[in-house]
């Protein structure tokens, strides 16, 4: 790593949907010359446009955007691919002189490429012997095993996908899977700035955003991605508002019964409740990680602010 890699920090601007983060990550960029690195999972999938609110062209302002329409919809994105890609990034950028911007809410990907953590090794014969021992002699026998060879995994496990993956790492690696656990340990300088305000006006916000994206044609986006294979990804069929416009395109083919008709108005509604829910995730998550420097999103000089946090975490020569 040269010397100007080291005097740039990563900055990473978090917090919940609907916050303002995007804007704010262009705006710093702008003014400190930065790039932006994409940590929102569904902006990776080409095509999902409307309904992540992914930014365009003309907002970004000539700022290089990086990690965004990587994948397509029928893909599982991956943490540990991304982790790759966003330090390769960090160092790329840094190497041009320029603030590797991290920018996104999706929680446990920020921290993969944010902190010290290690991705334990899969095995897919280990994990298929694994499920079938599970389905035919029960979750209380490996549950019992988790116990011997792992007991704080087995006190957290909440389903039978991790109770099996608990058992497949330590079978491949020899090692408990509570000792791959991530530490808030930055891999490199890094500043962290949270996005976050009124809740009753996030839920205001997040409803208009919804209507929103109906209104530029979200419907019409998901009926684009479906020949695709929307429906068939594993991630991206379940993303918000996909999943319930993937529903009113049912009611209005009279692939539902009669009595479960699916209009628009029902499914701005549903993924309105869906995204509040998400949004309060993301608040707990991003909360609990003390490091996090919380500016509100109505404050005016919250650009100078993240500017002030940013050079206080640059090295002085």
């Amino acid at each position: 790593m040269n010397a100007t890699e080291r005097q740039l920090p990563v900055i990473a601007i978090v917090g919940p949907t609907g916050s303002g983060k995007s804007d704010l990550a262009i705006e710093l960029a702008l003014a400190l010359g930065g790039e932006c690195i994409n940590a929102d999972s569904m902006q990776f999938y080409r095509g999902m446009d409307i309904g992540t609110a992914k930014v365009s062209t003309d907002e970004m302002r000539g700022i290089p955007h990086h990690l965004l329409d990587i994948m397509g919809v029928r893909e599982e994105a991956s943490v540990a691919v991304f982790q790759q890609q966003a330090r390769d990034l960090f160092d790329e950028i840094s190497s041009r002189g320029k603030y590797p911007i991290l920018v996104g809410g999706s929680g446990l990907y920020v921290r993969a490429a944010l902190d010290v953590l290690e991705f334990p090794e899969t095995d897919a014969s280990v994990r298929a012997r694994l499920e079938g021992e599970l389905k035919e002699r029960g979750r209380g026998v490996l549950l019992s095993r988790l116990k011997e060879v792992d007991p704080e995994s087995a006190s957290r496990v909440k389903d039978d996908r991790r109770l099996v993956r608990a058992l497949e790492v330590h079978e491949v690696t020899g090692r408990p899977f509570s000792s791959f656990m991530p530490q808030r340990e930055y891999v490199r300088p890094t500043v962290q700035v949270g996005l976050n305000g009124d809740r009753a006006q996030l839920h205001e916000r997040l409803h208009a955003r919804v209507v929103k994206m109906a209104e530029r044609g979200l419907l019409k986006e998901v009926e684009e991605l479906e020949p695709v294979g929307l429906r068939e990804g594993k991630t991206a069929s379940k993303a918000l508002g996909y999943a319930q416009f993937l529903k009113v395109l049912d009611s209005e083919r009279g692939l539902l019964p009669e009595s479960e008709n699916y209009t628009v108005e029902q499914a701005i509604d549903d993924t309105t409740v869906a995204t509040r829910q998400f949004a309060r995730r993301q608040i707990t998550w991003f909360n609990a990680d003390p490091r996090v420097n919380w500016l509100d999103w109505n404050d005016p000089e919250k650009l100078e602010k993240a500017i002030d946090l940013t050079k206080s975490f640059t090295p002085v020569e």
